[in-house]
């Protein structure tokens, strides 16, 4: 059985220019703990897309990572910009479901669908959740791929 590495949390905003096929991006990696959230808004401007990282395994944040999520999709300097929510962790025996997930972030009504939709002419901004593992290195290039359509 392969041996699984705690990461540290994310200390500060790192940036990075990731690819993922022929999708290339500047990827910023804010952290989520408290501190970290005050820079959040530093970063709205220049952002075509959201990726929101939540811990599937760890249930007992549900209702905090919930509440950040609320207020990152009211944020009108959000308004338009797609959101892609990476359940994480999925490599963990009991983590939640995709389902659950969705359930407990209260999105269940509100993604809009893994294939491409055309969303120009209405006021629906794209989101959608996927599940993924980080460490085993699946399940989040659908996601990525997935927004890739929507970021102008």
């Amino acid at each position: 059985m392969p041996r699984l590495v705690q990461h540290q949390p994310t200390q500060y905003p790192t940036s990075e220019e990731l690819s993922i096929g022929r999708i290339k991006f500047k990827a910023f990696d804010l952290g989520g703990h408290q501190i970290a959230r005050r820079v959040w808004k530093d970063y709205y401007a220049k952002v075509g897309a959201v990726v929101y990282l939540v811990d599937a395994f760890d249930k007992e944040r549900f209702a905090e990572s919930k509440k950040e999520l609320d207020a990152l999709l009211s944020d009108e300097a959000l308004a338009n910009v797609p959101f892609l929510i990476l359940g994480n962790k999925t490599d963990i025996p009991y983590a939640a479901s995709e389902d659950e997930l969705g359930y407990h972030l209260r999105l269940t009504n509100l993604t809009t669908g893994k294939r491409k939709v055309n969303l120009a002419d209405s006021n629906v901004r794209p989101l959608e959740v996927f599940m993924c593992s980080i460490v085993r290195k699946m399940g989040y290039g659908d996601g990525f791929k997935w927004m890739s359509q929507y970021i102008k």
